[in-house]
């Protein structure tokens, strides 16, 4: 099943929200989704699941339009958090994992299950509201993956958490993609969308800026950096064509390159010294790429 976005527009009276973007999810894949407070992210993903209609363009699912048709096979988790807070979790779960569809017997199974696999199996009698702000956020995580989605849409599902706690729940989410899942991740934490995610795209105030595979995106977006690992100065380096910026410290060098082709003359250059103990190319991160398009986040 694929996800495809045509050309869609989202404008509220004067104000566009989201302007003519259009993105393909193939089934299985997880597509990290990233923009600043404001970029049209949570306008997006309502477009996505019906609740907000579409100004001009479509969205489909598997060829389909999504309506309550398909609602039993999409999950999502929202940033702003709706469980129930006077409801026990147990309840809780069993209520919204009924509201898809699910069978009595296969919801007991996978509540226990998940309770188990979270570390919360012991707060399965407790009210909600009982409960920490963190394991609060994994009831809310479990129960939007809780009747296995084919779709899945993430909106900041880590925010708040320890690492422990971080690690637990992004192995859940690594093992529900590489089951079949597609997923669309959003986040502020670029290091989890470059682990995470196949796919990555970047909106800025309503526009789509950046969309592809992320080796793609990192190899075309941005200048690469040689890091050498050396003693020597090699100062021969700093008058190479295009080399944009040496910087030099007690243990390593760390040259910005136009290109690819630009770190093969540095190479000949460093085994002219004989033994160096690095040399690596680096592509830039997905967070200085962020930077480059939209500026950095303020919140």
């Amino acid at each position: 099943m694929t996800l495809q976005i045509n050309g869609v527009t989202k404008k509220y009276k004067s104000v566009t929200a989201v302007n003519d973007i259009s993105l393909k999810l193939e089934k299985g894949k997880m597509l990290g989704f990233l923009g600043r407070n404001g970029a049209g992210k949570t306008t997006t993903f309502r477009m996505i699941l019906g609740l907000t209609p579409i100004t001009e363009g479509s969205i489909t699912y598997n060829n389909q339009i999504i309506d309550k048709k398909l609602y039993d096979k999409i999950g999502y988790l929202p940033e702003e958090r709706g469980l129930h807070p006077k409801m026990k979790v147990y309840d809780e779960l069993f209520y919204l994992a009924t509201l898809k569809g699910m069978k009595s017997q296969k919801i007991k199974q996978a509540i226990d299950y998940w309770l188990t696999r979270f570390d919360i199996v012991q707060n399965k009698d407790k009210k909600i509201e009982a409960l920490s702000k963190g394991n609060q956020q994994k009831i809310q995580l479990l129960a939007s993956m809780i009747h296995e989605p084919d779709l899945l849409i993430l909106d900041e599902p880590f925010s708040g958490l320890d690492p422990v706690n971080v690690e637990l729940l992004k192995s859940a989410v690594q093992d529900m993609n590489d089951s079949g899942t597609t997923i669309i991740y959003s986040s502020h934490r670029m290091e989890h969308v470059e682990e995470l995610c196949d796919d990555v795209c970047i909106m800025n105030q309503g526009q789509l800026v950046v969309a592809g595979p992320i080796d793609e995106v990192k190899k075309n977006h941005g200048n690469k950096r040689v890091i050498i690992e050396t003693d020597a100065e090699m100062s021969e380096i700093d008058s190479i064509p295009g080399v944009k910026e040496v910087t030099r410290t007690k243990r390593d060098i760390k040259v910005e390159i136009d290109n690819e082709a630009v770190a093969t003359e540095i190479f000949d250059i460093v085994t002219s010294y004989g033994f160096v103990k690095r040399f690596e190319v680096v592509e830039p991160s997905l967070n200085e790429i962020f930077i480059e398009k939209v500026g950095d986040y303020n919140g």
